[in-house]
């Protein structure tokens, strides 16, 4: 408005000046709230939200971790048995360096060698492809003339072929350092002196997908009779479309699915939660509370939460309540060290410490709303505040957010699916996104089962090679 438009307000009497007035209010209101969000968002990073690190830019936050600072210094421990080269009784090549002739001149080649003293070089040796051709007889019977001929071996099947440890370490490269084709082409080519085409690598992780068919019901099984597991999902690209995969974890096993859909159509697509009964630890998102389960809800994720809400929003209850859970978090692992558990007066104490901490935040957030402007009212439901909504989190589902502390098998956290998911992203920086949805399902298969290795510390490399034979070692250590 400009001067003219406001004489004309004026003169057309109080009524009109007040209604401008409150007009200009309710706009201003409306502008502060639309800044506050946008500080809100500019100032989430990795600590206090569930956004990535690798969001974080060149702004990154100050290091704040709210785990308390170490008493040991960085390194191995003492006692700690380290990892030494060492040398071996055993050395594959022995080269023997003579003393021919002494520093005077004297020939000592005759001469009786005193003793010898040692050192060793550990060395990867020139790489090759050794090629091993099997060739069978051919036998015509001098009686009746039938052409009788020898078998070859169940896995050779073609005239020219690559073997199980070539195609190992194709599937090896590709699914578990997540090289893109091409880099591993280059590999082959500087390493082996040998050109591979992208369709033979493609083929490798093909038949590895067929081979662990069997494995990979095994491990849904599994997971859907444990007691606790852990689940989480994350976005991927797929055909060019945006796809989910679900993850499913426990200590000992891990299963993948990408899905179109993100909530309870994909949970029931990847068809383990369905079939959970046990306690499902996840993030509070809406779909899995759907399931009958038992549920425990990740406490990492409400600590950022409330640093936000600390940070941010100045509100003092926040920071009370963080300090209470770690507190909580450091007792159960001492109690767990001694293979006890929290006596029943302690659990009552650190539930009453809980409801006073939302009472005081509901006292807080009350009072920091009220002096706010209010803006003109909208049917429907009433927005609230982030700390009014993560207060109400905190009350509703104060059972599941102190699982942990109720049963000492509950973990903190869901780190654990959020570990096993994180290797999608890496996937996706390094090599980019699926051009097909074969292709994503023979990745989660492979992954899951690559995963399950880890988690029982075995080789990758042996359990790949395994698996191509026909004969996966995951069995053995699940059983």
């Amino acid at each position: 408005m400009n001067r003219e438009d406001i004489l004309k307000v004026y003169e057309e009497g109080p009524e009109a000046v007040v209604e401008l007035v409150q007009s200009l209010f309710a706009i201003i209101a409306r502008l502060e709230e639309r800044i506050k969000k946008l500080e809100d968002q500019v100032n989430k990073n990795s600590r206090n939200s569930s956004k990535p690190p690798s969001t974080d830019g060149f702004k990154k936050p100050q290091p704040k971790s709210l785990r308390e600072k170490g008493k040991h210094p960085v390194g191995g421990q003492k006692g700690h048995p380290g990892r030494t080269l060492s040398m071996t009784e055993q050395p594959d090549h022995i080269i023997p360096h003579r003393v021919l002739a002494c520093s005077c001149g004297h020939d000592l080649e005759e001469i009786k060698v005193l003793r010898r003293e040692r050192r060793q070089v550990w060395d990867i040796p020139p790489q090759t492809m050794e090629v091993m051709e099997h060739q069978i007889e051919v036998k015509m019977c001098p009686v009746c003339g039938y052409l009788n001929k020898a078998e070859f071996p169940s896995d050779v099947t073609a005239p020219v072929q690559y073997g199980t440890g070539v195609k190992s370490l194709m599937s090896y490269l590709s699914q578990f350092q997540l090289l893109p084709y091409d880099r591993i082409r280059l590999f082959f080519h500087d390493l082996f002196k040998q050109d591979i085409s992208q369709a033979t690598f493609i083929q490798a992780n093909e038949v590895l997908f067929e081979q662990l068919e069997e494995v990979e019901t095994d491990l849904a099984k599994r997971i859907q009779t444990s007691s606790i597991a852990h689940f989480d999902e994350t976005g991927v690209r797929v055909e060019g479309k945006l796809h989910w995969l679900h993850v499913a974890s426990t200590n000992e096993c891990t299963h993948y699915s990408v899905q179109k859909k993100r909530g309870q159509e994909g949970m029931a697509a990847a068809n383990i939660l369905p079939k959970f009964s046990g306690i499902a630890v996840h993030d509070a998102w809406g779909p899995y509370w759907k399931y009958p389960c038992l549920h425990a809800l990740c406490n990492a994720h409400l600590l950022r939460e409330l640093t936000f809400i600390f940070e941010q929003e100045g509100q003092a209850w926040a920071n009370a309540m963080s300090k209470l859970l770690l507190e909580i978090k450091k007792r159960v692992w001492v109690k767990q060290a001694l293979a006890d558990s929290l006596e029943v007066t302690e659990v009552m104490m650190f539930v009453q410490r809980y409801d006073r901490i939302l009472e005081m935040g509901l006292a807080e957030d009350a009072r920091l709303n009220s002096q706010q402007p209010q803006t003109v009212k909208k049917r429907g439901r009433v927005k609230q505040s982030k700390a009014k909504n993560l207060l109400d989190r905190l009350a509703i589902h104060q059972k599941e957010i102190l699982a942990f502390m109720h049963d000492s098998r509950v973990p903190f956290d869901n780190n654990l699916a959020e570990r096993d998911i994180r290797m999608m992203k890496v996937q996706q920086k390094i090599s980019g996104t699926f051009r097909s949805k074969q292709g994503a399902a023979t990745f989660c298969r492979i992954r899951g089962f690559i995963s399950t290795l880890r988690k029982h510390s075995l080789s990758v490399m042996e359990g790949i090679r395994a698996a191509f034979e026909g004969d996966p070692i995951l069995p053995l250590f699940c059983s």
